[in-house]
């Protein structure tokens, strides 16, 4: 028989004296002024590599922050790198990133992440909001996730009233490139993670009915280099070898690993050249997706051995650039009991909350991998996210920080411990 969590047993369970104990700090989230925000940033481009629009956008969050208490950072990314179709290798700058830091001597020490960046280029047709009706809310980044970013700063300015706000502390992370998966802030996600108690991610609800996202496959993205030998194609052809036949063949042994728990999308081919020329150079680019922690390193070995027969059939040189950058996350124990404490939480503000796997991904992958305990879709209620009808459910607003706020009250309170036997 499983052991409940202190926070889960006997009278402390949530209930409706929760919304009287916590009623001044829930008071404080109010919607209008995020919905402020929500529009006034949306109004301003945020897609990954659009560095001037990110550095703008950086500066009005971290004056955002300045409101909590603690230390606000703006940390530079890590650089990074990738592949142009010659198969030349090079280098990769990404936006800044903010890093809050509150109370960092708290007994419980908790870690919130959201992301400034968009899917929408600069030169994206996509640029502007409007309303599709009283309640909805049409516009780049309104709910994935510049809704979410509004949510969680009201939630924590509300628990700042809390009376025994000083038992948590956290750590704010705000990252520029999670939409290309977070090459220039994985390394300062893994260390804002260490020692932390628990996370919350503030990704939209994977459902418009606020349903969270559960357990989540892993991604990784490959650009695979193959170098073969040019030839005349009328004269010598048999002197050459074919980089493009390779790839050819490459690409259908990928699709052969298809199966229950990993998918894999060979997305795209470039290379070769004349007709009359054998090409010496193509470049596969595939995404891999494992259900499990074992699906990963099943895929990892069968994509090494496919490449090493495919090299010595076609007397080819293939060079792997890219790896699996996002983990897959299953639900374990510490992560169901961290999921029915937001359950209890929304079922004590008339909120009925449940959750459902997915097959996307996001930061709360590379949380989950350092251990930490984390519910990742935290933010509005809205859909169609990536395109350009996303929109978001502005009601959500207020109703989702309240449950954040609740959320954060309960764990200073109770100071659990997120354990299953």
């Amino acid at each position: 028989m499983r052991e409940k969590p202190a926070f889960l047993s006997g009278t402390d369970l949530p209930g409706m004296d929760d919304v009287t104990r916590y009623q001044s700090v829930l008071d404080h989230v109010e919607g209008a002024g995020m919905l402020d925000r929500v529009l006034a940033w949306s109004a301003i481009n945020s897609g990954s590599r659009n560095l001037a629009g990110l550095s703008h956008m950086a500066d009005m969050l971290a004056d955002a922050l300045s409101f909590l208490p603690g230390e606000v950072r703006r940390l530079p990314a890590d650089i990074g790198s990738s592949v142009d179709v010659s198969g030349a290798q090079k280098a990769e700058t990404y936006g800044d990133n903010l890093l809050l830091t509150v109370r960092p001597e708290a007994p419980v020490q908790i870690l919130l992440t959201g992301h400034m960046d968009t899917v929408f280029a600069k030169d994206s047709d996509f640029q502007s909001c409007r309303w599709l009706n009283d309640d909805v809310l049409n516009g780049p980044g309104v709910a994935d996730m510049k809704g979410g970013i509004a949510v969680m700063l009201a939630a924590l300015s509300a628990f700042e009233r809390y009376e025994g706000c000083e038992r948590l502390g956290y750590q704010v992370v705000l990252n520029s490139d999670e939409e290309i998966a977070s090459p220039g802030s994985a390394a300062l996600l893994k260390r804002a993670a260490q020692g932390k108690y628990a996370a919350l991610t503030y990704e939209p609800s994977a459902l418009p009915d606020g349903t969270l996202a559960g357990a989540r496959p892993g991604s990784g993205n490959f650009s695979i280099i193959i170098t073969g030998r040019s030839a005349h194609a009328g004269r010598n052809p048999q002197d050459g070898r074919n980089a493009v036949v390779a790839a050819a063949d490459l690409t259908l042994r990928l699709t052969e690993l298809v199966r229950p728990g990993l998918s894999v999308n060979p997305a795209r081919i470039d290379g070769g050249g004349p007709n009359n020329v054998v090409p010496d150079h193509a470049i596969v680019r595939v995404n891999m997706r494992p259900a499990t922690p074992r699906d990963q390193e099943e895929a990892q070995a069968a994509l090494d051995m496919i490449i090493a027969d495919v090299a010595r059939q076609r007397d080819v040189a293939i060079h792997v650039h890219g790896g699996f950058a996002r983990p897959p996350k299953p639900m374990d124990a510490r992560a169901q009991a961290l999921y029915e404490l937001v359950q209890q939480c929304g079922r004590s503000l008339g909120q009925e909350i449940g959750w459902r796997d997915t097959g996307g991904v996001c930061d709360g992958n590379n949380i989950a991998a350092c251990g930490v305990p984390v519910v990742d879709t935290m933010g509005v209620r809205g859909g169609s996210i990536h395109s350009a009808d996303e929109y978001l459910i502005v009601s959500s607003l207020v109703e989702r920080s309240r449950l954040s706020a609740l959320l954060l009250c309960r764990l200073a309170q109770a100071a659990p411990v997120l354990h299953r036997s």
